[in-house]
């Protein structure tokens, strides 16, 4: 028992990268993980594979527990002698039921530490370039349940204070009271000429943001099919949206994109994405493994002294090398008296990373490109050490020896397979839902068309928009079957990333 507590802790308005340090600690330190809807699931991904998850939101628009049941599962989970973190969406302590939780928790005798979060009204209005309090418009602000008095006829709100007083107001879970809500401000003194908006699913790539008046928000909220969960502010530093917005002006904003880049490659490129706006959904069609046998390139690495070139065409290439280099017990220092060729900028941070400058990097990142360098080479007699993966196209090598070279092309890594596709990833294609997928290989075309069949892969794909980086991939594409609608000039994440904005800017 003396280990066991319960954190409550706030998991912030939707964002999951705005969770505090502290939130994340008590995350990776839980034995179980009680969550609400309105929690990002994504932060359930700090808890150890082995913390149990139970829902506790709601279920077609239904609690899934009612209010006891939870206080009575943290009691019982805690009295197991386990860390409980109950995740709360926002705040804890506003708005969250979570004092009342700690009222059970301590007349139970459990201890407890509440760890506060970016509220929904904070973040909502943050993120949909709002400020809630300024000097030239007003210096309070009053958070209110939009849903106090629902099934009462006297309200407990003082509306003459809050209609009067001339600060920020925000209704909290107000969508479905909304008319009613904007209706009583009236009564009781605000202009009915007073600015509203209404924040949907905010600081999240779903964020929706309705402006208004108090006098005309409620019809513009039934026109638009307005939904819940979001809140409303009420005042006149809603007019600052139109120059302070910044979230939504972003040029991916809305947009959800398929990457089918490998899991352990994904995260630079889906970070760059988000950045921009974009909703990125991870659908790994490559896995990335070790050789059948090390025999070819150990061999090779062993001889090291004997080579005149190495070249490496991937990061993952200058991963898979530097990995068996150092399992056979050397290190950057056998490759003293060996110079070194980085197929793209990329390949070259890579390098770096082992305390390595690459002597020649091609101006074209592809196989045409490093031959095309090559051939202002006196090659007769070189001896080049090119690992690579299993399935790399030929051009490299034969090339090189047809100018006099001798190429040893050992294989460092394997592509295959992955076990499944992303689950998430294929419902948003069924739905036809998603803007865009990118391929940043001829693999990530070739395995997900192996994976769903050619002819799925061309039906699911109609109406999304195909970004490729760069020729060889488009090529793969369209003998798919596919049409590539997106292709930087340069064969580069940051380019791809651009020619992306470009399109849908």
């Amino acid at each position: 028992m003396s280990s066991a507590i319960v954190y409550l802790v706030g998991a912030g308005p939707g964002d999951p990268s705005l969770i505090t340090l502290r939130g994340v600690e008590c995350l990776q330190r839980a034995d179980v993980v009680v969550y609400d809807y309105l929690a990002n699931e994504q932060l359930l991904n700090h808890a150890s594979a082995e913390a149990e998850r139970i829902y506790a939101g709601k279920i077609g628009g239904r609690h899934n527990q009612d209010q006891k049941e939870i206080n009575s599962l943290l009691v019982e989970k805690a009295r197991q002698g386990k860390v409980v973190v109950r995740l709360k969406g926002g705040d804890p302590f506003v708005f969250g039921r979570g004092g009342e939780e700690c009222e059970a928790l301590s007349e139970a005798g459990i201890p407890f530490e509440v760890v506060p979060g970016v509220t929904a009204a904070i973040g909502a209005a943050a993120y949909a370039g709002i400020p809630l309090t300024h000097r030239d418009f007003t210096t309070s602000v009053a958070f209110v349940t939009g849903q106090e008095g629902k099934d009462k006829d006297e309200s407990a709100i003082d509306w003459d204070r809050l209609s009067l007083g001339g600060g920020t107001v925000v209704f909290y879970m107000g969508i479905t009271t909304l008319r009613r809500n904007m209706l009583r401000m009236i009564q009781h003194g605000r202009s009915a000429s007073t600015p509203v908006a209404l924040v949907r699913w905010a600081t999240t790539a779903c964020q929706q943001v309705l402006t208004g008046t108090i006098a005309d928000i409620a019809d513009l909220a039934e026109e638009a099919g307005f939904k819940p969960p979001a809140v409303t502010i009420v005042g006149e530093v809603v007019t600052l949206r139109e120059k302070l917005r910044w979230y939504d002006s972003r040029p991916l904003c809305g947009r959800k994109i398929i990457v089918t880049r490998a899991a352990e490659q994904a995260g630079e490129f889906s970070a760059k994405l988000a950045a921009r706006g974009a909703t990125v959904l991870e659908c790994p069609t490559i896995r990335l493994v070790e050789p059948e046998s090390w025999q070819l390139l150990d061999v090779s690495i062993k001889e090291l002294s004997g080579y005149d070139w190495l070249i490496l065409t991937s990061g993952n290439a200058v991963r898979f090398f530097f990995q068996r280099l150092e399992a056979l017990g050397l290190d950057a220092r056998a490759l003293a008296g060996c110079k070194v060729c980085a197929v793209g900028p990329k390949t070259a941070e890579a390098f770096k990373a082992f305390g390595v400058r690459a002597d020649l990097i091609p101006s074209d990142y592809k196989a045409e490109g490093v031959v095309a360098e090559f051939a202002r080479l006196d090659l007769q007699g070189a001896r080049i050490l090119f690992p690579r993966v299993d399935k790399a196209r030929e051009i490299i090598p034969c090339e090189l020896r047809r100018m006099g070279a001798h190429v040893d092309g050992p294989v460092a890594y394997r592509n295959i397979l992955p076990d499944r596709l992303s689950a998430e990833a294929l419902f948003a294609l069924e739905k036809r839902s998603v803007d865009c997928i990118t391929f940043t290989s001829s693999s990530t075309v070739k395995n997900l068309a192996a994976m769903l069949g050619e002819e799925l892969l061309v039906d699911m794909l109609k109406g999304v928009a195909v970004a490729s980086i760069g020729p060889i991939t488009s090529k793969t594409c369209r003998d798919l079957g596919l049409k590539v609608d997106i292709e930087p000039a340069e064969y580069t994440l940051n380019a791809l990333t651009a020619a992306l904005e470009a399109h849908f800017g």
